[in-house]
């Protein structure tokens, strides 16, 4: 099993080739796509099977029709999430995006942040 440090390094490496994502407009036909410009990621720090993520996300296509008129190209956004090793079926034992809000502990967050505005994926 990859451990929190390995998978970090290189979740690190593939965020640099800016890989892009794809997000459904909540009126279902359009999509705004994103290119990943920086993320930063700490394990959680009483379950290292946990890792924290926030990524900085730029705005480089939509895919019309969309409800919301008023986002425009380059705009930046900031995604939170976590990964987790999964427990069951196809990812048991493999590093996974969770699936719901993340849910973090007060120092985890208070470093996350400041971990992100030391390497510049916060821009706020």
């Amino acid at each position: 099993m990859e451990s929190y440090q390995s998978f970090i390094d290189r979740k690190k490496e593939q965020t640099k080739k800016r890989p892009r994502v794809k997000f459904k407009d909540i009126g279902r036909k359009g999509f705004f796509i994103f290119e990943k410009e920086k993320c930063t990621l700490i394990p959680q720090h009483n379950l290292e099977e946990k890792v924290f993520i926030i990524e900085r996300l730029k705005l480089v296509e939509i895919e019309k029709p969309v409800s919301h008129k008023k986002i425009k190209m380059g705009d930046i956004e900031y995604r939170f999430g976590y990964y987790i090793i999964g427990k069951n079926g196809k990812a048991k034992d493999k590093w996974t995006w969770g699936q719901y809000c993340p849910i973090i502990p007060g120092p985890d967050l208070k470093k996350l942040l400041k971990e992100a505005r030391k390497e510049k994926t916060l821009l706020v």
